[in-house]
């Protein structure tokens, strides 16, 4: 784990986005081994080969959560994004479902 990205996300301003921002980043690292995690463009992103895999970018009012390579994944309406990458919203008080996050996420990176 990378003490930037820790100290990015201990100093999240609210709990409960600090709360996602953890088990997402608990996420990527179960559905992807040997990922990578580095703070870049002043948000926490996670490699595989050293392509980018995901992205996980705090809001004033939401958590967005992006996979990328994604253009071959049917991914649920709810997702936002262009054909390649794909993100999911997260505001407060909703629980994500992160077994399909978990899945989009393999499928997605199962190529890079």
């Amino acid at each position: 784990m990378n003490q930037e990205v820790s100290s990015f996300i201990e100093n999240l301003n609210q709990q409960w986005k600090i709360e996602i921002c953890n088990q997402l980043r608990e996420l990527v690292h179960k559905s992807i081994p040997d990922v990578e995690e580095r703070i870049q463009y002043k948000k926490p992103h996670f490699l595989k080969n050293g392509k980018f895999a995901a992205v996980i970018s705090p809001s004033k009012d939401a958590i967005a959560f992006m996979i990328m390579n994604t253009t071959k994944l049917e991914v649920p309406k709810d997702f936002e994004g262009p054909a390649e990458r794909k993100w999911l919203k997260i505001h407060e008080g909703a629980s994500p479902d992160y077994d399909l996050l978990s899945r989009l996420l393999v499928q997605a990176s199962s190529t890079l």
